[in-house]
């Protein structure tokens, strides 16, 4: 099985378009250059902010392979499975894993409102298919299935199901899991706007998503709080508040190409149904990304902190 940490920041990363709808992969390498540098821990492609739902199952097999072979084991390549049918889910997983993923992120199935039996049962046929180490998305907010302490015990005796993005945005559930399982699953926050608060209670890391246009004051902000530097992580995560808002947005893959574009790793090409955001919306993003490039902190030498993990 393949070794995955999970431990630090694992940007979701956005997948640009050019102007005739195709994969930019030159501007995808301008922002994943700029990811490693800032000292990512690990990349995730194709979810949600990545425009999954809009990608061929053979363009996503030509990124993966691009990203296998662009990072070339500098940090683990995470792909996102999010399918209806476990038998494609399984497919899936398989051919990540064959093209050189390095572990899956899994959505339960989005389109059917399976009970608890059924999302268990469903991770635990693509757990069984696969060798990759597996992130569970537990995202309630915004698809409706929320895997509970109860349903994590059923998924206990399979071991390469070891992570969740703990999206539910009821912090106490990262108390909650740790008192239940200690560190048999590890962590990662994966709401913007609650970050900080996510690591101070004891997550192992973030999958985030401003992080696409900002990674130097992502990481600096995991890696100034692991190092107990706290006063310096919260005077940056107070700064970044306003940007990390646009995360919880429904246009959030908009919003945020909006501010990679700003920043000049990113553009603001989506694909259809998806439109570029226009006129007074456009402005009033566009405000929300000008004001804090115009007050953007000075940060420390984060890179070189000794920072305690789990």
């Amino acid at each position: 099985m393949k070794q995955v940490a999970w431990e630090g920041v694992y940007p979701a990363l956005l997948t640009p378009f050019t102007e005739n709808d195709t994969i930019d992969y030159p501007l995808f390498q301008k922002n994943l250059d700029a990811q490693l540098a800032a000292g990512v821990d690990g990349i995730i492609i194709c979810g949600s902010l990545g425009e999954a739902s809009t990608l061929t199952r053979e363009e996503k097999a030509e990124f993966l392979t691009y990203c296998v072979k662009a990072v070339a084991g500098k940090v683990p390549v995470i792909i996102n499975v999010a399918e209806q049918i476990t038998k494609v889910a399984i497919e899936m997983a398989q051919e990540a894993e064959q093209l050189g993923a390095d572990g899956i992120m899994l959505l339960p199935p989005l389109k059917y409102k399976a009970d608890d039996e059924e999302v268990v049962t469903y991770f635990q046929a693509v757990a069984t298919g696969t060798n990759l180490p597996i992130l569970i998305y537990n995202n309630p907010v915004d698809y409706g299935i929320k895997v509970s302490i109860a349903m994590f015990e059923q998924l206990l005796p399979y071991p390469n199901i070891q992570a969740v993005k703990e999206s539910t945005r009821d912090l106490a559930n990262i108390t909650n899991m740790i008192n239940r399982f200690g560190d048999r699953f590890k962590i990662l926050g994966g709401v913007d706007t609650i970050s900080l608060e996510a690591l101070l209670l004891g997550s192992h890391g973030l999958v985030a998503g401003l992080v696409d246009a900002f990674p130097a004051e992502t990481v600096a902000i995991y890696r100034l709080v692991k190092a107990k530097r706290y006063d310096e992580a919260l005077a940056i995560y107070r700064w970044f508040m306003p940007l990390l808002e646009l995360d919880i947005h429904p246009k959030l893959v908009q919003y945020i190409k909006l501010a990679a574009t700003a920043v000049g790793i990113g553009s603001e090409y989506v694909r259809a149904p998806r439109l570029v955001v226009k006129g007074e919306e456009r402005e009033r993003v566009l405000k929300v990304i000008n004001d804090a490039l115009a007050n953007r902190p000075i940060l420390p030498d984060y890179l070189n902190l000794e920072v305690e993990v789990a």
